[in-house]
């Protein structure tokens, strides 16, 4: 389970990017953008998140995800097709003149600091 690693990460730049803010408070919210072909898995992301954060800054923060489809373009027919999962052809006409747009993405999106001790 990679994501441990991943939100082990993730924690340590929140707490670098509120005190860089100069911010006193608790966090009380992070908003991740968390693509569907990133190879990260959202749910685990929260478990880990379960798991690590009572012990941090971040005790108590809503984490709230984000997961953007990905969208298959074909050069060939112009279709646009949201997908769940890589294609390598174009699911409306099955050429192979693809590309795949977004859903690939892992970002931190919004930190929420609390003005006053919770």
């Amino acid at each position: 389970m990679h994501e441990l690693s991943i939100v082990e990460a993730l924690i340590e730049q929140v707490e670098t990017e509120v005190d860089r803010a100069g911010a006193r408070g608790p966090v009380a919210r992070l908003k991740l953008s968390i693509g569907r072909l990133s190879g990260v898995n959202a749910d685990a992301v929260r478990f880990a998140f379960q798991l690590l954060a009572p012990s941090t800054r971040l005790a108590g923060a809503a984490l709230e995800i984000d997961e953007p489809k990905a969208v298959c373009v074909c050069a060939a027919c112009g279709a646009r097709t949201e997908i769940e999962e890589l294609v390598l052809s174009c699911p409306a006409c099955q050429a192979g003149k693809i590309t795949i747009d977004g859903g690939r993405e892992m970002l931190l999106e919004t930190i929420d600091v609390d003005e006053f001790d919770r």
